[in-house]
C-alpha cells in the first residue's frame, strides 16, 4: 500500500507546470551501516498527475496498492536540500502496482526453476 503525503508542481522541458503527487509506501526498518542499530524510514517517490492543485490536495491521505521500488539508472546527480551538499546517486525509486509487482515476480520465480 502507498499513500499520497503531498504534491509539488514541477516545469515541464516545453515550460508548461504541472503536479507530481508524492507516495510514500509502508514503513520499514533498516539497520544502520554505522551503527549497527535499526532506524524507522519510508521510501518515496513522485510520479506525474494531470491533476490541479486543488485535486492534489484532496488526494493527500488517499492509499492505493502498490510499493516503492528502488531502479537502478544512469548517474546524475543530486543536491541535498537540508546541507546543499552535491551528490552523484545511480538509482531511483518507482511506485509499481500490485499486478506488474506480481507479474515481475512470477518471471523471476520461473527463470530461477529453469
Amino acid at each position: 500500500m502507498v499513500t499520497v503525503i503531498d504534491f509539488k508542481e514541477r516545469q515541464a522541458k516545453n515550460g508548461e507546470n504541472f503536479y507530481v503527487l508524492i507516495l510514500q509506501g509502508g514503513v520499514e526498518m533498516v539497520k544502520s551501516a554505522e551503527t549497527g542499530r535499526y532506524y524507522a524510514t519510508a521510501k518515496r517517490a513522485s510520479i506525474s498527475s494531470t491533476f490541479d492543485e486543488n485535486t492534489c490536495k484532496s488526494l493527500i491521505g488517499t492509499k492505493f496498492p502498490g510499493s516503492i521500488r528502488k531502479e537502478e539508472c544512469e548517474e546524475y546527480e543530486y543536491t541535498i536540500k537540508d546541507t546543499g551538499e552535491i551528490i552523484n546517486m545511480t538509482h531511483r525509486w518507482l511506485y509499481v502496482d500490485d499486478v506488474e509487482e506480481t507479474v515481475e515476480q512470477i518471471l523471476i520465480n520461473a527463470a530461477e526453476i529453469y
